[in-house]
């Protein structure tokens, strides 16, 4: 099977396991969506302890039991055993994005420190923990608004990722002259960045118009979501080639042929995560 059509089968079969275990889950009965999101976490986890070189097994069992305890908060309204409040709830998950953020800007720093070659080891497990585990907490959040469990959210946030990255590859192959970050992403352009973003952007007005159907003076927000998505998830991208380069490897890992591994597929997401759900935390105070 020649590389190509190596690439197209699994990114296949990774973007229809996606899809489906999301839409099939429901308001009722979410299980599908956390037990693909819980196996991606543990994957992720793997390949990041894998990258900086510190042990699996106890970040794999941290990780697992806080996702774990995440499910069951989530279920606490139909389990007579975990009667969590929803103010609770909500704490538990500002402090999570506290945390979160203040690691993102931790990631930011050791992207443009070009001085940082090794990672000292209780840098790597505040990268473990706040890079990787918390952002795949919050993903878990997003798709459960006012109404309860929307699987069109979370969809539509993975259009926006992969929009962005098409568009971004497409324009900065056909026109893309000004290297973007050429010490850790030689082939990101700045052509291609303003390409991505742009495109995201246009995808995010039909999303809102036609797919999620919100009014028109609301459209902004999925034009906000946009521009996260293209800003924060290029920026994510180019944290994991970081993380690559100081490890001298090419791919997260091997999962998926002509892919990579989890993270090379998620960067992006899991980055943008925590200001994607800042921002509609803003929205919710707001309204």
């Amino acid at each position: 099977m020649n590389e190509t059509l190596k690439r197209s089968v699994s990114g296949a079969i990774y973007v229809i396991l996606l899809l489906s275990s999301i839409q099939y889950s429901t308001n009722e009965n979410f299980d599908s969506f956390f037990i693909l999101f819980g196996i991606f976490l543990v994957i992720a986890v793997f390949e990041f302890c894998s990258l900086v070189k510190i042990g699996k097994i106890i970040p794999i069992l941290f990780a697992g039991s806080v996702y774990f305890l995440t499910y069951r908060i989530a279920n606490a309204s139909k389990d007579e055993i975990l009667l969590y409040s929803i103010r609770y709830n909500q704490n538990i998950a500002l402090i999570v994005l506290i945390i979160a953020l203040l690691v993102s800007v931790k990631c930011i720093l050791f992207l443009f420190n070009e001085k940082t070659t090794t990672l000292t080891s209780f840098s790597k497990y505040v990268y473990l923990i706040g890079y990787i585990i918390l952002p795949f907490l919050l993903i878990t959040k997003i798709p459960f608004g006012k109404v309860g469990y929307n699987p069109k959210i979370i969809i539509s946030i993975f259009i926006l990722i992969w929009t962005n990255d098409t568009f971004a590859f497409i324009v900065g192959k056909s026109i893309g002259k000004r290297k973007l970050f050429e010490k850790v992403s030689p082939k990101k352009t700045i052509e291609g960045f303003i390409g991505g973003v742009v495109f995201a952007v246009l995808a995010a007005y039909l999303i809102s118009k036609y797919y999620i159907k919100i009014i028109e003076t609301n459209t902004y927000i999925w034009i906000i979501t946009a521009l996260i998505v293209g800003v924060f998830g290029t920026i994510g991208d180019l944290i994991e080639s970081k993380f690559k380069r100081v490890a001298e490897v090419k791919d997260s890992g091997r999962i998926m042929p002509g892919h990579g591994g989890i993270l090379d597929r998620l960067d992006s997401v899991i980055f943008a995560t925590p200001i994607i759900f800042l921002f509609y935390q803003i929205l919710n105070y707001v309204s």
